[in-house]
């Protein structure tokens, strides 16, 4: 675990360093390209002076002069008088042939009197305009380069870290399976030999209170091995009364509890019967609860609710003892985690996993205060 959570880090920290690097590069030939772009502007509004300044020159000269202003390239360029109208354009398309008072014209001078500094042409009464242009396609280009570069990289981090949760998952998943079929089988072993035990007691007419007794820890071993092995595979869903089976497992806690844990359990006349695994409910409702009665150290309040709504039906669970900090709460579901001396931090992760992954459901802590007990809430599909 720390191994991947090692190398998750330094792939997101190897990706940033590569975006601040290329984000870098590209701003800098950004600025290089404008730079030239500049530079070439200034050139063609000297060479539109010069000829306006000199219309005598010699032949070469001239030819140059008129072919530097020929090779303006693709930047967009508009000129304008001393009173700011446009006189001439260049490299401006559209559809149809521009009006020099076009609206559309006068949109793309504002534009690009935000985008480069204008040049002014000025030779005595002869000329006076101003130079105004925009970014080449290209360079328009590179400023969205490290955008899209972002996306990209943002999009790339994004799948590794959910790879890495869904590995992460799928391992859970097999712990869990793998676990779940062990311990079913290592307890199916002995009970098989106990049932065999009974039977050859029965026989020998023992005592019926000692048999009863032995057969109902042999039950209750029987529906442990059914709870993991249940757990280990994938399993169905019926409809069945959740209220009768709130009650036959508080009914079992109750009598093992002791008389100093009250329960506060007012079932609703009515049956409600929901899509369910009764095995895999019950021992959920059992765990919250048997964290309930370790929360009032024995002595204190139980008290479960149920809540029929249109779609689904909700379980509050709630305790009068020790309560939660934050930091527990947070961590409470995680596999491993616990709060008790010896625990193994694995009821509660059963929990969320029965609730969850199994009953496509929602199980958390609704409330809980240090001192004033907690609250977990069950929400089960209808």
């Amino acid at each position: 675990m720390n191994s991947n959570r090692l190398i998750k880090n330094l792939i997101l920290l190897g990706s940033f360093i590569i975006v601040i690097f290329i984000i870098w590069n590209t701003n800098v030939l950004f600025q290089s390209m404008k730079n030239e772009e500049r530079k070439k502007m200034e050139l063609w509004a000297r060479a539109q002076k010069e000829l306006a300044q000199n219309p005598n020159l010699e032949k070469d000269f001239g030819i140059l002069a008129f072919d530097i202003l020929q090779k303006i390239g693709s930047t967009p360029v508009i000129q304008v008088d001393k009173n700011g109208k446009i006189i001439d354009y260049k490299n401006i398309e559209r559809n149809a042939e521009l009006d020099k008072d076009s609206v559309f014209l006068y949109s793309k001078l504002e534009k690009f009197k935000n985008e480069n500094t204008p040049i002014r042409v000025i030779y005595k009464d002869i000329i006076n305009q101003t130079l105004y242009y925009g970014d080449t396609p290209l360079l328009k280009k590179l400023k969205i380069y490290p955008i899209a570069l972002l996306l990209i990289i943002f999009i790339f981090v994004f799948l590794l870290i959910f790879l890495f949760q869904t590995n992460k998952s799928s391992e859970q998943n097999k712990l869990w399976v793998g676990m779940a079929k062990e311990t079913a089988h290592q307890v199916s072993t002995p009970l098989t030999s106990l049932m065999g035990w009974i039977e050859i007691m029965k026989e020998k007419k023992i005592k019926k209170d000692s048999i009863l007794e032995i057969e109902k820890d042999i039950n209750r071993l029987k529906l442990i091995s059914d709870r993991f092995s249940k757990m280990g595979a994938s399993p169905k869903l019926k409809n069945e009364n959740i209220i009768d089976l709130i009650s036959q497992t508080l009914e079992y806690l109750r009598k093992r509890s002791g008389n100093k844990v009250i329960w506060d359990w007012n079932p609703p006349i009515k049956s409600l019967c929901i899509p369910m695994n009764s095995t895999l409910i019950s021992w959920t409702i059992e765990n919250i609860a048997k964290n309930g009665i370790d929360s009032i150290k024995g002595e204190g309040e139980i008290k479960i609710e149920l809540i029929d709504l249109n779609k689904f039906i909700r379980i509050l669970i709630s305790d009068n003892g020790i309560g939660m900090s934050e930091n527990t709460i947070n961590k409470v579901f995680k596999p491993g985690y616990t709060t008790k001396k010896g625990g193994w931090g694995l009821g509660l992760s059963l929990v969320e996993r029965i609730i969850v992954n199994f009953h496509k459901g929602k199980v958390m802590i609704k409330e809980s205060k240090l001192g004033k007990g907690t609250t977990f809430e069950i929400i089960l599909n209808k």
